[in-house]
C-alpha cells in the first residue's frame, strides 16, 4: 500500500507540476508579449521544456502502473488484467476517460514543445509570444483536467488483485495501438493553427503572415486526422461484425465535424493567400475546427451520448462545456473587435474563377458541416427539454449529405482548371474534356458491370470526371517540373483527390450493392452464395486465461479456410463476434458467425456479405496520405513561368 501511495502521489505531484509549468510559461508569454520584454519571453522555452518533460513523466507512470499491473491504483483496477496480452495491457492506458485526457495532455505538450523549437528564433515577436501563450493556456487547462475531475492516480479500494481489462472490443485488434493516437495527434494538433488565429487578432496582425507560419502545421493535422478517421473506420470493418465502416454514429461524427471545418479552412486559405479574401471565413473556420475538437471531447467523454441526465453524474463533462462557451465567446469578441482590419478590401468578381469555385466549395462544407452537428446533437436537445427519445439514424444523414458530397465531386474536377480573378467558362470546354472523356468512361463501365442506381451511377461517373482533371493537373505538372512536379500543396492536393476519389467510389459501390445471407452450415456440405460456395471443415475451441473462442473454418470457393468466431471473456461476462474477411480487388466476402453454435455440433450458421471495392477504400486512404505528405514537404523556388501558368490554370 505504501508503493501504491508513492505511484499516486508522485503521478499527481507530477501533474501539479505540468500544471504551474504551463500556467506560468502562458503568463510570462503574455506578459513578454505585451511588454515586447525579450528577458521576459525568455522564460517561456524553460516552461515549456518543464511542462512537457512533466507530461511525458505522467504518462510514462500510468504506463508504468500497467504495465506491472500495479492494482492499488483506481483506473488499472478499471481497465488493467493479469490476463490481458502485453500489447493490450500497454494500449489500455487510453481506453477510458482518465487515460484519454491524458494521452491529450502528452500529445498536446509534444506540439507546444515542437512549436517552441519552431519558433525559439522568432519568439520576439508578438505574433510568436501570444500564440505561445495561448497553446500554454489550453496545455494548462488539459493538465488541470488530469489533476481534478479526470485523474487516473486515484488510489483504488485495497485489496484487489486483478481486473477485468479493457474493453473486449478494445483488445482483439491490433488497430487499437493507432488509431486512437493518430486521431489524437490529429485532434490535438489543430490547437495550433488555432494558437495563431487567436494570437493574430489579440496582437493585431491579422495580415496574411500567420497564414504562412502555421500552413504546415494544419495540413499535418488535418493529415493525421483523415487517417486515424480511416483508421477507425478499418478498425469498425474489422471488428465489430456488421460488414460496415462509417454508421453516422455520434462518436464517428464527433471526429468528423472539425474534418470538414478543417478541409474547408484548407482550401480557402488558398483564396485569401492569393486575392487578400475571406480573411473573417477563414478566422472562423480555424476557430470552428478547434472549438468542435473540444464539443467532440465533450459528446464522447461526458456520457451525454449514452443519456442526457448522464451529464450531471460526469465530473468532466461542465469542464469541458466551460471550455468550449469560453473559446467560442472570447474568439467572437476578437473577431469583432478586429473586423475593420479583417475586411478585405476586394471581391470575388466572378463564380466561374478558381476563388468563385472555392467559395462554393466553402459553402457546401458549411452546410456538411451543420446538418452532421444537427443530426448529432439535436437528440440530445430534444432529450434534455422534453425528456423523450429520439433517433436521427443513416437515412437523415444519408438524404442529405449524398447530394453535397456528389456536388463536392462535380467542384473537385472544376475547380484545378479555372483561373485565378478571370472568368474561366471559354477555357473550360477544352481544359474539361478529357476529364469528361474519363466520366463517361467511368459511367460505360458501371453500366456494363450492372451497375444501377442514380445516386451510384453518379457517383461513378463524376468519380471518373474529378479523377480525370487531377490527373490532368499532375500530366501538366510533371511535364513542366519533372518528378519534382508532385512535391507541393498543389499538387500534393491533387493526389489527394485522387485519394478522396477512390473513398467515394469504394463507399458508393459497397454501400448500394452489398448483398448478404444467412447461411447454415453443415461439416461436408457444400452451400453456394452469390457465385462463391462455402464448406464447413470444423468447429474448435480455444480457451485462454482470458476468454473461450469459437471458430468455424469454412473453406472458401475451395481454397483457404476462414475462422469467424465468437469469443467470450470470461472476467467480463461478454460474447464479441470477430468475423473473418476474404479481400480481393473486386469485392470481399465477410464471414460472420451467428450464434448460438456448439463445438461437437457440426453445425454452424455464418452470416455472409459480399462487399464490392471494399479494398480501394484502405488504398484510397493511404494514397490520401501520401499525398498529404508531398503537400508539407518544402519545394524549391518556381520560375516566373511556372508561376504564370499556375495563375492562369494551364
Amino acid at each position: 500500500m505504501l508503493i501504491a501511495s508513492a505511484t499516486a502521489h508522485l503521478g499527481r505531484a507530477i501533474l501539479l507540476a505540468g500544471f504551474l509549468a504551463a500556467f506560468f510559461g502562458a503568463f510570462a508569454a503574455a506578459i513578454g508579449a505585451r511588454r515586447n520584454d525579450p528577458r521576459t519571453l525568455r522564460l517561456v522555452p524553460r516552461f515549456v521544456a518543464l511542462a512537457s518533460f512533466m507530461a511525458l513523466a505522467a504518462f510514462a507512470v500510468m504506463e508504468w502502473a500497467m504495465i506491472t499491473r500495479d492494482f492499488s491504483l483506481l483506473y488499472v483496477q478499471k481497465v488493467g488484467s493479469s490476463a490481458t496480452p502485453a500489447l493490450y495491457n500497454f494500449a489500455a492506458v487510453w481506453s477510458a476517460l482518465e487515460g484519454s485526457i491524458l494521452m491529450w495532455v502528452l500529445v498536446l505538450a509534444g506540439y507546444v514543445a515542437a512549436a517552441m523549437w519552431w519558433m525559439r528564433k522568432r519568439l520576439n515577436e508578438p505574433l510568436v509570444g501570444w500564440a505561445m501563450a495561448v497553446l500554454l493556456i489550453v496545455l494548462a487547462y488539459f493538465f488541470l483536467l488530469s489533476y481534478g475531475p479526470a485523474n487516473p492516480f486515484v488510489i483504488g479500494p485495497p485489496g484487489v488483485t486483478d481486473g477485468p481489462g479493457p474493453n473486449p472490443l478494445l483488445q482483439n485488434h491490433l488497430l487499437v495501438m493507432f488509431h486512437p493516437p493518430i486521431l489524437y495527434l490529429g485532434y490535438v494538433g489543430m490547437t495550433v493553427p488555432f494558437a495563431f488565429a487567436i494570437a493574430a487578432l489579440i496582437a493585431g496582425k491579422v495580415e496574411d503572415g500567420w497564414l504562412h507560419l502555421t500552413r504546415r502545421w494544419t495540413v499535418t493535422a488535418w493529415g493525421f486526422l483523415t487517417f486515424g478517421i480511416a483508421l477507425g473506420g478499418w478498425w469498425s470493418y474489422e471488428v465489430l461484425g456488421w460488414s460496415g465502416v462509417w454508421a453516422w454514429d455520434p462518436v464517428e461524427n464527433a471526429s468528423l465535424l472539425p474534418w470538414i471545418t478543417g478541409t474547408a479552412y484548407i482550401h480557402s486559405v488558398m483564396v485569401q493567400e492569393r486575392r487578400g479574401l475571406l480573411r473573417v471565413w477563414n478566422v472562423s473556420l480555424l476557430i470552428a475546427t478547434f472549438s468542435l475538437t473540444i464539443l467532440g471531447t465533450f459528446l464522447t467523454r461526458s456520457g451525454v451520448l449514452n443519456s442526457v441526465h448522464a451529464f450531471s453524474e460526469s465530473d468532466i463533462g461542465p469542464w469541458l462545456l466551460a471550455m468550449f462557451v469560453v473559446i467560442v465567446a472570447v474568439s467572437l469578441v476578437l473577431v469583432y473587435l478586429r473586423g475593420d482590419q479583417l475586411r478585405a478590401s476586394g471581391a470575388i468578381d466572378n463564380v466561374f474563377s478558381r476563388e468563385g469555385a472555392f467559395l462554393v466549395n466553402n459553402v457546401l462544407f458549411a452546410v456538411f458541416a451543420f446538418v452532421v452537428l444537427l443530426g448529432t446533437v439535436f437528440p440530445l436537445v430534444i432529450e434534455a427539454l422534453q425528456q423523450r427519445q429520439i433517433v436521427v439514424g443513416e437515412p437523415f444523414f444519408d438524404r442529405l449529405t449524398i447530394p453535397i458530397g456528389l456536388t463536392m465531386l462535380f467542384i473537385m474536377a472544376v475547380a484545378p482548371v479555372l483561373p485565378w480573378r478571370q472568368d474561366g467558362r471559354e477555357l473550360m470546354s477544352q481544359r474539361l474534356l478529357v476529364p469528361a472523356l474519363v466520366g463517361l468512361a467511368a459511367l460505360v463501365l458501371s453500366l456494363v458491370v450492372g451497375a444501377s442506381g442514380v445516386a451510384p451511377l453518379l457517383a461513378f461517373a463524376l468519380g471518373g470526371f474529378a479523377a480525370g482533371s487531377a490527373l490532368r493537373h499532375l500530366v501538366r505538372a510533371v511535364r513542366v517540373q519533372r518528378l519534382r512536379g508532385f512535391v507541393g500543396r498543389a499538387n500534393g492536393g491533387m493526389i489527394v483527390h485522387l485519394g478522396v476519389i477512390l473513398i467515394c467510389v469504394a463507399l458508393a459501390a459497397s454501400n448500394s450493392f452489398t448483398r448478404s445471407q444467412e447461411i447454415d452450415l453443415v461439416t461436408g456440405q457444400v452451400a453456394t452464395f452469390a457465385g462463391h460456395t462455402f464448406e464447413l471443415i470444423d468447429v474448435v475451441e480455444v480457451r485462454d486465461a482470458r476468454s473461450t473462442t469459437v471458430k468455424a473454418l469454412v473453406k472458401v470457393d475451395g481454397g483457404k479456410a476462414y475462422s469467424p468466431s465468437i469469443t467470450k471473456y470470461t472476467r467480463i461476462g461478454m460474447n464479441v463476434g470477430t468475423p473473418s474477411v476474404r479481400t480481393s480487388f473486386t469485392h470481399d466476402v465477410y464471414l460472420t458467425l451467428e450464434p448460438p453454435v456448439r463445438q461437437d455440433s457440426g453445425q454452424a450458421r455464418i452470416k455472409v456479405f459480399v462487399k464490392p471495392l471494399i479494398l480501394w477504400l484502405w488504398v484510397g486512404t493511404f494514397v490520401m496520405a501520401f499525398g498529404t505528405l508531398l503537400a508539407v514537404l518544402p519545394t524549391r523556388r518556381r520560375s516566373i513561368h511556372e508561376i504564370r501558368d499556375e495563375v492562369s490554370g494551364r
